[in-house]
């Protein structure tokens, strides 16, 4: 939780600051509102840098370093914003209502929402820039349809026009390893940034029944830690617990990786295991399967929609905004040595389902449909 001191001196801080950042928004929007016969689409994606695969980043602008191949990040006079809710700027709203003011067309890709289950004492203070940005957005992207329902009941209804573009995935970069070894063990992997110690605490429950059975079964965990302030506490309770399930020797922990490490990195398992409760739309699953990880899930959030029936198998759970429901390990351990059985049926699958629903080309397409439409909108 919070304290209500750091949110008092965050607020004076941000006070301090709002004057000097509102003449900078309104200095980079001013060249915005001039209309030319034909305008160029210069899109601004709420930070002067969108770090490269090479660096580290958090989730939500993993799009923006897609989108910015197409569409360069334009940091002085852009005339389009485009925001992604989950890796929102600081003073965003700010940002937005200077680039509204000065004409420019603003996007905004939303993804999950605060709400008690996952926040407890500040989920409406975590949704209060969304709904504002949802008001002043002249399109909106969810990233789900879980996402949208989600924003509907807790941000509100869009009145601009929205649809649905599920998080892709470069299927030409993101690629099966060439020569499965079949002698080597099998292979979890858990991976991520993780906001709940249960997320890895199930992922080891789940090795532990599993080794009864698969006695040569490992776990990968590879992410950051972000459920308490100090990483070097997190690191122990994961290490904890590896111990008092006996299974230290079966794991193996990576730590944060980037983008380019990432394909290696699922290279080295089988089966990607993603423990999360209601994740809206990851980007970490699209990747594993364009990779031929088969999924083994909490069947809640948006993961029914990306990994489907043949991809991977889901552990039911029920929608509860009120209480977080992680799926149980010996539940997960039944799952995995079902798709292991079948392997290869599976991994196919998840590859296939990727190519076929999931790759970005598609997505960047639809964008660059998005942006033509913004820019000739400014010509009406």
């Amino acid at each position: 939780m919070i304290s209500r001191w750091t949110i008092l001196i965050d607020t004076l801080y941000q006070g301090y600051l709002l004057p000097q950042v509102f003449w900078r928004e309104r200095r980079r929007w001013c060249q915005a509102s001039r209309r030319i016969a034909a305008p160029s689409i210069r899109v601004y994606y709420g930070y002067d840098h969108i770090p490269g695969t090479g660096e580290f980043l958090a989730g939500g602008l993993v799009k923006c370093q897609d989108l910015q191949k197409a569409f360069p990040n334009v940091v002085a006079s852009p005339n389009l914003l485009y925001m992604v809710t989950s890796a929102l700027p600081p003073f965003a709203i700010t940002m937005a209502r200077e680039a509204k003011r000065a004409g420019a067309k603003i996007v905004v890709n939303q993804n999950g929402v605060g709400y008690p289950a996952w926040c407890p004492h500040d989920w409406q203070r975590v949704n209060r820039p969304m709904r504002k940005l949802l008001k002043l957005a002249d399109h909106v992207i969810y990233q789900s349809r879980f996402c949208k329902e989600s924003a509907d009941r807790f941000l509100a209804p869009c009145s601009c026009p929205s649809e649905i573009l599920h998080n892709p995935v470069d299927t030409s970069i993101f690629v099966p390893r060439a020569n499965r070894d079949t002698d080597k063990p099998l292979t979890l992997i858990i991976a991520g940034s993780y906001g709940a110690f249960y997320r890895i605490r199930k992922a080891v429950e789940t090795l532990a029944i599993l080794r009864h059975e698969i006695p040569s079964a490992r776990l990968i965990i590879a992410g950051r830690y972000e459920w308490e302030s100090d990483g070097e506490n997190a690191g122990d309770a994961v290490r904890s617990l590896c111990r008092e399930l006996k299974v230290t020797e079966a794991v193996d922990i990576k730590g944060t990786y980037t983008q380019s490490e990432a394909i290696p990195l699922f290279h080295e398992a089988d089966i990607l295991l993603h423990t999360k409760y209601n994740d809206p739309c990851p980007r970490l699953v699209t990747e594993a399967m364009a990779c031929g990880l088969p999924v083994v899930y909490s069947a809640s959030g948006g993961l029914p929609e990306l990994v489907g029936e043949d991809a991977g198998s889901g552990i039911s759970a029920i929608l509860d905004w009120n209480i977080e429901h992680p799926p149980p390990a010996d539940l997960l351990a039944t799952a995995v040595i079902k798709i292991w059985r079948q392997f290869d049926i599976f991994s196919r699958n998840a590859r296939n389902r990727a190519v076929t629903m999931l790759d970005i080309h598609p997505w960047m397409s639809r964008h660059q449909s998005i942006f033509e439409s913004l820019m000739r909108d400014d010509l009406i």
